[in-house]
This record gives structure tokens, sequence and C-alpha cells, in this order.
């Protein structure tokens, strides 16, 4: 479910907090489901378990995991927040493209937001 890349220069705990956010806000992991151990997790990325241990402490500090010694660490919340940040993070390179597009043919920003407008209501009355 998880893997890492150490050459994006994006630290590897940090590469695991997001995307087990991800899974919790795209509902891939919902609340009371099991992380996998840190040490099942370290061998399977073959990555230090001080790292997992770093990422999930991290999450329990958002209050999005609840570790208990002897059990794991599970899903506390799907908090609305999360899923919010989450889909605007996903978005966010498709409108940025079209920000660029629209820059390159010319369009105003005002022009931009009309067909914008325009095709909302198209695909509202779908």
């Amino acid at each position: 479910m998880f893997r890492v890349t150490p050459q994006t220069g994006e630290p590897i705990y940090e590469q695991l907090i997001r995307q087990i956010k991800h899974a919790i806000a795209s509902g891939a992991m919902k609340e009371g489901d099991q992380l996998p151990t840190v040490r099942e997790l370290a061998a399977k990325l073959v990555i230090n378990p001080n790292t997992v241990s770093r990422a999930y402490r991290e999450l329990e500090r958002e209050g999005l995991v609840e570790t208990t010694a002897g059990r794991g660490s599970f899903v506390k919340i799907s908090p609305p927040r999360l899923f919010r940040e989450e889909r605007k993070k996903r978005l966010q390179p498709y409108l940025q493209q079209l920000i660029a597009e629209a820059r390159v043919l010319n369009f105003t920003d005002d022009e931009l937001i009309e067909l914008l407008k325009d095709m909302l209501r198209k695909f509202s009355s779908s």
C-alpha cells in the first residue's frame, strides 16, 4: 500500500505521512483500520524502523492515528479538514495547468473565470 522513493529529496517519514493521510482522505483507510506494525512496514519498505515510528508519532500528534502498546496503530478519525486539504492538493496541478494554458492563450482572469462558470453550469445541468 505504501512506498518510498529516497531519491526525491523528500524525507521518507514525510512521504509516509503524506501517503497515510491520502489513504485516509480517499477512504482507502477508515476509522478503526490498523496500520502495519512499525517493524512490518520498515521491513517491507527496507527502511529504518525509527523512520516509521517518527511518521506514526507525527500522525498521532495530529490526531489521525492512535497507538496502543501491544495492539498497534489505528486510524483514529477521518477529519473533514483532511479531506478538504487532500482534495485541494489533488486538484491543484490541474488548476495550475489550466491557468498556465489560459495565460499562453492570453485569457484574462475574468474571461477564464467566466469560462469556468459556463463549464460548471453545463456539468450541473447534465
